[in-house]
């Protein structure tokens, strides 16, 4: 007999081998149907693997977080034997659950094709009618690796793990598959799902190895919570930066002009230029200045960096001329170092805050390129403060608070904030263990002194220093990193750094890495999604489009009013086009202009302003001071 011990103290007496489906079972009918697996001693079980000593145990139900990852994980295995029926050559790489569903990497040994979905679907429909058991037997990896003789990657994947973890096979009829657990216990739980799109996926992420078939795929409880998920998706493909980009004319990307090169049309740049002015003003007033440095760099000044070994693979080739050799600027730090270096500096001089808005250029793999989320090319608002070592702490949280303003300005929330810190076991950081505690200490007191909460991520720092990241939600679901604040000992060193202190005697300052708002490229496909291409007014490449009703009679009034919105910096238009007024109405919805001003008999005579607000069929009617007090502060207030 072994003891179960539930969350509330109770205690009961089971028959060694019984499992969390049967305990459920036990205390209610009802907790049986919704169990969905269990933690045993704080270790995930399936609902049918047998517990064979004194455990304490929690039932996970389908309301619990984890209910949901485990349905996933077990539709993607699901997934696999479908695809396994139907592709008998097929292997696979992994198949985890993930924030909203599940994905596959599969090599099928032949093109799965977009079309070939709906019958995978079918197949697991069929397979999980069959009622299968999914159970876990564990192994040696002597006995894995014979198991998988035949799969290149499933035996890579054995090969690598620890020498003392267990290894555990799970099998569901036929299939069988490499997996920690847990799962649902049998086929038969799983009902409600769909099969959503296919995608190319590098092996282990590396560009170099095999390229597999990506299937991806969402599972549900019911059928209602699955079809509710799947209206989100279709709003979702209203929001896609892509199609709205193109919708908007904002931007364009042509292979012609080269792949992850984003050409910027006028609309777009427009936005761009405004969201640079906010940037210079909002960092002008917090004390940064500005420079400009070239968008080349000597392959010296990397190798002096440290990005050269770090990160050539990155970079695009090596350009040589006149005995030089070049590369095209990957990140601007080394740049900013020699700007510090090129004057004499006191400490009185610090901290001194350098910013620039500075295009990047970094060799994405062309399977990794998507819209302008992921490009070549790249524009920011970078910046590298030099500090006192008295000063880290308030310089890292003016950053972290201006970092805070913007995101809010721009009506966008933080997810979470990640604390980036090194791997001794990882080779990718330098090997100063002083400096890196020493970084290292300052950024978590920091945290915890402010009461940040965060999320210690190991082995994720830049190779220089640890690191704040700040993860955004996008309107699509996807987390990206938005904002960064680095620490960095190591940069001064490397270019020699120094400021003449208090003693006379000189110090070697620290440096601050600070990213503000991502890229102009990856920050407009956020908008363009968060706001479905309906920019608040400050943004708005247009913020208000003129529209006479007859262009003989009423052109001079709105053509006065064109001129003057634009003399106060307002982005008009006067549509003058010889169609239909209901047309140009309609094609100012379109294109999701904040005002339109319909311009006719009673604004010419009486010298008034009659509007419409983008999403709105109200029509008001102002004096033309009126108009110009509330788009004031519409902008003012960032639509917030």
């Amino acid at each position: 007999m072994i003891n179960i011990t539930f969350p509330d103290g109770s205690q009961k007496a089971y028959e060694a081998g019984v499992t969390v489906e049967q305990i459920a079972g036990d205390i209610s009918s009802g907790l049986k149907k919704a169990s969905v697996a269990g933690y045993v001693n704080g270790e995930l079980y399936d609902l049918n693997r047998p517990i064979e000593q004194d455990a304490d145990v929690v039932i996970i139900t389908r309301k619990d977080e984890k209910a949901f990852e485990v349905l996933n994980h077990s539709a993607a295995h699901l997934l696999a034997q479908a695809v396994k029926r139907l592709y008998p050559k097929a292997t696979f790489g992994v198949g985890p659950a993930i924030r909203e569903g599940f994905y596959y990497d599969i090599d099928a040994g032949e093109t799965i094709r977009e079309e070939d979905l709906p019958t995978i679907e079918k197949m697991m429909h069929k397979i999980a009618s069959e009622q299968t058991a999914i159970t876990r037997r564990e192994v040696s990896r002597k006995e894995a690796l014979a198991f998988f003789q035949d799969d290149k990657y499933k035996t890579e994947l054995i090969n690598d793990l620890p020498e003392d973890e267990t290894i555990s096979l799970y099998n569901q009829g036929e299939f069988t598959d490499l997996c920690r657990g847990g799962h649902i216990g049998s086929t038969k739980n799983i009902k409600h799902f769909k099969l959503l799109s296919l995608a190319g996926a590098y092996w282990r992420g590396d560009s170099n190895r095999d390229q597999l078939q990506r299937i991806y795929g969402t599972a549900w409880f019911t059928k209602d919570d699955l079809q509710r998920h799947l209206k989100v998706l279709e709003e979702r493909k209203e929001r896609d930066h892509r199609k709205l980009g193109k919708e908007l004319r904002i931007f364009e990307l042509v292979d012609d002009a080269g792949k992850g090169l984003a050409l910027w049309l006028p609309n777009g740049y427009t936005v761009r230029k405004v969201l640079e002015d906010y940037v210079y003003k909002l960092e002008r007033k917090a004390g940064y200045k500005h420079v400009s440095t070239p968008a080349l760099g000597t392959k010296k000044l990397y190798e002096i960096s440290g990005h050269w070994s770090h990160y050539r693979d990155n970079m695009f080739p090596l350009m040589e001329r006149d005995g030089e050799e070049f590369v095209l600027r990957p990140m601007s730090c080394p740049h900013h170092m020699l700007v510090f270096k090129s004057d004499l500096r006191s400490y009185r001089d610090l901290p001194i805050r350098y910013a620039e808005i500075v295009t990047q250029h970094r060799y994405e793999a062309s399977g990794s390129l998507t819209g302008l989320e992921r490009v070549r090319a790249m524009t920011l608002t970078d910046a590298h403060l030099f500090v006192r070592e008295d000063q880290i702490k308030a310089e890292v949280l003016a950053a972290y608070n201006l970092i805070l303003q913007a995101i809010h300005d721009l009506g966008l929330e933080i997810e979470y904030v990640e604390l980036a810190l090194r791997d001794k076991i990882k080779g990718k950081f330098h090997d100063n263990d002083e400096l890196w505690d020493m970084a290292e200490k300052i950024m978590k007191e920091l945290l915890d002194e402010e009461g940040i909460e965060y999320t210690e991520m190991k082995g994720e720092a830049a190779f220089y220093g640890p690191k704040i990241d700040i993860q955004v939600r996008t309107a699509m679901g996807h987390v990206i990193t938005m904002s960064t604040v680095q620490l960095d000992f190591l940069l001064p060193e490397r270019f020699d750094l120094s400021y003449i202190g208090s003693d006379g005697e000189k110090h070697r300052p620290v440096v601050i890495h600070r990213g503000l708002i991502s890229t102009w490229e990856r920050l407009m496909s956020i908008l363009l999604e968060q706001y479905k291409g309906a920019f608040p007014t400050w943004l708005a490449p247009i913020q208000m489009k003129l529209i006479p009703v007859n262009n003989e009679a009423h052109t001079d009034y709105a053509k006065e009013l064109n001129d003057l919105f634009n003399d106060l910096d307002f982005r008009s238009e006067l549509d003058l086009r010889d169609e239909k007024l209901g047309y140009k109405i309609r094609d100012a919805q379109t294109h999701k202009i904040p005002y339109q001003l319909v311009v006719g008999d009673n604004e010419v005579n009486d010298r008034l302003v009659t509007y419409r607000k983008y999403g709105s069929k109200e029509q008001v009617t102002v004096t033309v001071d009126e108009f110009l007090a509330l788009v004031r502060e519409d902008i003012r207030s960032k639509g917030h």
